[in-house]
């Protein structure tokens, strides 16, 4: 079995894994970074959304080995005490319901703000139209967005 380098959260992880196996996998089973979960294994519902440079990806459709040379970042790689701005602002308006996608649109969100760091309900919508949430909570997904990005100025 192949050895890969994986930057994960800014720590360099070494793997021995199969070269087709999903990161999605080496995350969860390898490296024990349960935070990105597992929803559809097909790349429809989103909850399995992570950074690799800035970009948000369907962990469960991008191999590890296609992530080398790659900054890898999880829900867990936000921050260790839940003081990132998109953190704060899910917590403060109460947006989680079953929880289950929120980690997929969490990140989904963080890349967004990084390219576009005041959206529009529009471009919210757009951005967030890949991560699912089963109990339908995107208005407040939306207000969250909203007011990370307000945090995030400060």
């Amino acid at each position: 079995m192949p050895s890969y380098k994986l930057n994960v959260n800014g720590k360099e992880a070494l793997v021995d894994l199969p070269a087709d196996m999903p990161l999605l996998w080496a995350l969860r089973d390898v490296l024990d970074l349960t935070g990105t979960k597992y929803g559809c294994g097909v790349g429809s519902c989103g909850s399995c959304t992570v950074l690799i440079d800035g970009i948000a990806i369907k962990s469960c459709q991008y191999t590890a080995a296609a992530a080398v040379g790659k900054k890898i970042t999880t829900i867990e790689g936000l921050s260790e005490d839940a003081s990132h701005p998109i953190q704060q602002a899910w917590i403060a308006l109460n947006v989680p319901q079953c929880g289950y996608c929120q980690a997929g649109q969490i990140m989904t969100t963080a890349a967004l703000l990084k390219t576009n760091p005041n959206p529009t309900d529009a471009q919210i919508d757009a951005a967030m139209e890949g991560v699912v949430c089963r109990c339908g909570t995107y208005a407040r997904i939306r207000k969250a967005i909203h007011k990370a990005a307000e945090l995030s100025k400060k």
